[in-house]
Formats: structure tokens, sequence, C-alpha cells
């Protein structure tokens, strides 16, 4: 039994007739009776009774009928669906995204971006950091990675730089410099620098130190947030000063202050990362049009970057 056997059960029952079906299917009429026979013979029953105008279902074709028109949508579906993987139109992404990558506008944007070309795509959104989500992709639990450079065993990874997010620095309400726009990081070299452990984004970690050292000054490490997002809550608590994406500026903590870091100021780098030799069309399609969009949001202006930032 084969597709085209079933099709031409379909066909027949649909129109009554061999004749009328063969003409819908483009044959002779001859070789579609020989076609129906040698099927009614493999499956060993009668399918149609034949009558001075045209055949009727038997009880048996009856009964067999919606099963073979189940089985011909079935694969109708799959050669549709076939065609949109290969057009990267349809499917799934798992789409992990570095600490505070979230609230980065830029992200929702190329998502919406990609959403308005293949409404049919699902995207589920993980939360993590960069050496976590370099471990799901090498273990193919995620497809793209939206991670902070470097990242671990990068052989196996196809890394793609993204954009160079400026970063601010948050300050507790009703410290010395609140009224300050801009800040140079020797400003603040006696208070504690709040920061994140180094394993969850050491290129990120480093460009923060690094900076604090072209500005001539050694920082007094604080407290240890959990995550990049975690340092702004401990800003808030009065625990001290945080150096920070720019993107987090638009996490409302009513304790805080944010500005301007004078040069030479770090900057937050991020990538996309997919598996090396990776070759699904719509894990491509997603990360051409999320590095269209990230050149085209690096061009903007800081305020039409981050309408509500106060910048």
């Amino acid at each position: 039994m084969n597709i085209r056997h079933l099709r031409y059960f379909v066909t027949v029952a649909d129109l009554g007739s061999i004749t009328r079906a063969a003409e819908e299917l483009g044959m002779e009429q001859p070789p579609l009776s020989q076609q129906i026979r040698q099927f009614e013979q493999k499956l060993g029953v009668k399918l149609f009774e034949r009558q001075t105008r045209g055949v009727k279902l038997t009880e048996i074709g009856a009964t067999l009928i919606p099963r073979a028109r189940a089985i011909l949508e079935l694969q109708h579906q799959f050669q549709v669906t076939a065609e949109g993987l290969a057009r990267g139109e349809v499917g799934h992404i798992r789409l992990g995204l570095a600490g505070a990558v979230p609230l980065l506008p830029v992200i929702p944007l190329a998502i919406r971006s990609f959403r308005d070309i293949a409404p049919d795509v699902t995207l589920s959104l993980e939360e993590s950091n960069t050496p976590a989500l370099c471990a799901a992709l090498h273990e193919s639990s995620t497809d793209i990675a939206i991670v902070r450079p470097p990242v671990p065993d990068p052989a196996r990874l196809s890394v793609s730089h993204l954009l160079d997010e400026p970063t601010v620095i948050a300050l507790p309400r009703g410290h010395r410099l609140t009224e300050e726009p801009i800040i140079s990081l020797d400003m603040v070299a006696d208070d504690p620098l709040i920061i994140f452990p180094r394993e969850l984004g050491p290129g990120f970690h480093d460009a923060i130190l690094s900076a604090y050292q072209l500005a001539g000054v050694t920082p007094i490490l604080g407290q240890q947030a959990p995550q990049i997002a975690g340092t702004v809550p401990l800003v808030a608590a009065g625990m001290g000063v945080s150096v920070v994406p720019r993107s987090l500026c638009q996490i409302h903590a009513g304790g805080v202050t944010f500005h301007t870091i004078s040069e030479p100021a770090p900057r937050a780098t991020l990538a996309v990362a997919i598996r090396s030799g990776q070759n699904m069309p719509i894990v491509s399609r997603f990360v051409k049009i999320l590095r269209t969009t990230c050149r085209e949001w690096e061009k903007m202006s800081p305020e039409a970057q981050f309408p509500a930032s106060g910048f």
C-alpha cells in the first residue's frame, strides 16, 4: 500500500465514478480501474460495488474511507511542515538569554520583527548566565543563546558579535553624587562596588574592573549579587554602587538613580551563539534578523533606544 493508492481510493469515493476520478487525477480510466483492483487485492477486501452508472462504497469501504482521508491529511501536513521548515517559517525556537538581556529593548524588537514574517514559529525564552547557556547549546536543549562573551569551549560554538551596550552607574538614592548627571569612576572610588560573580560573565566583569583601573583607582569590592540584574536591589538597599548595562535603568527601583559614566566607561558586549554546524533554516533566519535589528538599533540615539529611561 502507498499514498498513491489511498489518493485513488478517496478520489473515486468522492466522485462515485472511476471515469470522472480518472479525469480528476489526470490519467486514463483503465489504469485507474487496475490500480483500484490491485489495492483491493492487497488489502484483501472489496472497497467498491461496481454499478451500471459509477461505483458505490461497500460497508468495508465506507469504514475505511475516513481513515484514508486522515492519512492523506497527515501526509499533506507533513509536506507543508517540511516545506515550512526549509523556508524557516514554522517550528519552535528555544532562545536563551544571558542575565539582564531581556531588559534590552532591541531584543523584544527583534523577536517582534521575526514574528511578523514567521507568525507560525513558536519561541520559548529562558534567562540564565552565559556558561549555563553555552552548556545548554552543547546539550541541544537550547537553539540560540544571546550571551556575554567570551564563551566557554568556543570551538564547538558559532559566536557572532551583536552590540556593545553602554553602561551606567547605579547610586543609592540620597548619595552625595545623586544630582550629578555624569560621573567618573574615580568619584566613587570610596564606595563599595556591588558586582556579580566573575564566572557568570567574565567578559563584562573584567571590563568593569579594567575601567576602574583606567580611571586610576582600585574599586572596593562589596557585596556580590547573584546575577547582573540583582545588583540594583542591593544598591537600593544602600550597600554600595554598581556599574550596570544601560538597559537596567528600566528597573524602577525606588531607591536608585542611574548616571552616565564619563570615559573610560566599560561596555556590556553581547553576542549570539549557536551550535557549530547547525543548519536549521529557522535558526539561521532568526539570527539574521537579530543581527540586523541590533545594527539598526545601535545607530539610534540614546533617547530613541531607551525612551522611558530619562537619559
